[in-house]
Parts: structure tokens; C-alpha cells; sequence
């Protein structure tokens, strides 16, 4: 009798140490990746990379940054970077997108390529330009429209975005950066434009 309690009680603990070892282990829930947020000139490298692949003389003629949830254009970067090339091989444009971030209906992390479109190289407002011009990045962009006004603005509205736009200006011959204070170009409180080869301050646009 007494063994036969014995072996009883031994079956026991087997059985609970079985239960508590098939108990599946709990997975903590894998935490969001932080957003990536850079300055124009490293996203636009990867972005001309791509744009190369594409069309071997696939020249760029604008690049913008965009505004969200995890950058408002803060010390000249951005989570998300759209730049936009020709091909007058192709007698086509495409724009490639740079995303650093996980943006709800957004483009993926990483490069993506936008629809090609027609492209007419003549037209002023897709005029490319050769990339040894853009020698000046968006936060040296930026600290120079700060000694020009943005730093007023960012006193009296401390929350406010900042945009960044790379283009060729044909009547100026230069690549310019343009610092727009705002959610886009025309309704900014200041618009700023800063030779993106030298960094100088270019004027203050109305």
C-alpha cells in the first residue's frame, strides 16, 4: 500500500512538470522599427542609383521632401524624400521615392519607383541638372534660411513643418534649395532660396 501511494505521488509530479513545460512560451510583441530620417543629399544618392538602373541617362530634375507623422523637416531631414529624373533616351520621367519610416497608404521602407511618364526636355519646369552641382546639403540649407527669418517663424510657431525643394533655376543658371516654412509652397509663412553649391543666401521669395 505504501508503495503503491508512493508511485501514485511520483506519477503526480511528472504529470504537473509535463503540463508546465507544454505551456507554449509568450512572445513579446515585436516593438515598431523608428523612423530613419535623413538629409537630401544620402537620399537622393539612392534614389539616383535607382533612377540609373532604370535609364542609363536618367538625369534628375526636382527633389522634395514630404511631411509626416515622424518628421516635420526638423535640423534638414525628412522620413520620406521624392526625387524625379528624365530620359531623353527614353522620352520619359519617372519619380523614385526614399522611406524611412512605416507611413500608413505610404510607400515602403526603402527606394520605390513611381509611373514613367512622357518627358519633354525643353519644358522649364523639368529641366535637369548635372548632380556635381548639389554640393550643399538640406541642413546647411536650412541654417542658412534660419539666419534669414526662420528663426522668427520657428520662435512664433515652434510646431510648424519645414519643406525642402532642390531645383535648376534657368534664368539664374544655379541649383537652388528652397526652404519653405509651411505645410506646402503657397501657403507658407516664409520661403527662403539657398544656392545648393556654395550655400549662400539666395533671396527671400514673395
Amino acid at each position: 500500500m505504501k508503495k503503491l501511494l508512493m508511485a501514485t505521488l511520483a506519477l503526480a509530479l511528472m504529470t504537473g512538470c509535463s503540463s508546465e513545460t507544454s505551456k507554449p512560451a509568450q512572445t513579446e510583441k515585436p516593438q515598431p522599427k523608428p523612423a530613419e530620417l535623413v538629409s537630401g543629399r544620402p537620399a537622393f544618392q539612392k534614389l539616383y542609383v535607382a533612377a540609373r538602373g532604370w535609364a542609363r541617362d536618367a538625369q534628375p530634375y526636382r527633389l522634395e521632401s514630404s511631411v509626416t507623422a515622424d518628421s516635420k523637416g526638423r535640423d534638414g531631414k525628412s522620413a520620406l524624400w521624392r526625387a524625379f529624373f528624365g530620359s531623353a533616351e527614353r522620352k520619359s520621367l519617372k519619380p523614385y521615392v526614399w522611406s524611412g519610416a512605416d507611413i500608413p497608404d505610404g510607400p515602403s521602407r526603402g527606394v520605390s519607383p513611381g509611373t514613367e511618364d512622357t518627358y519633354n526636355p525643353s519644358n522649364a519646369s523639368t529641366q535637369v541638372f548635372d548632380i556635381a552641382f548639389l554640393k550643399v546639403d538640406s541642413d546647411k540649407a536650412l541654417e542658412t534660411a534660419q539666419k534669414h527669418g526662420g528663426d522668427k517663424i520657428l520662435e512664433k510657431s515652434p510646431d510648424i513643418p519645414i519643406l525642402y525643394m532642390l531645383d535648376w533655376s534657368r534664368a539664374t543658371n544655379e541649383l537652388i534649395w528652397h526652404v519653405i516654412y509651411g505645410n506646402s509652397r503657397d501657403d507658407a509663412k516664409l520661403k527662403v532660396e539657398v544656392n545648393a553649391s556654395n550655400g549662400d543666401f539666395i533671396r527671400v521669395e514673395k
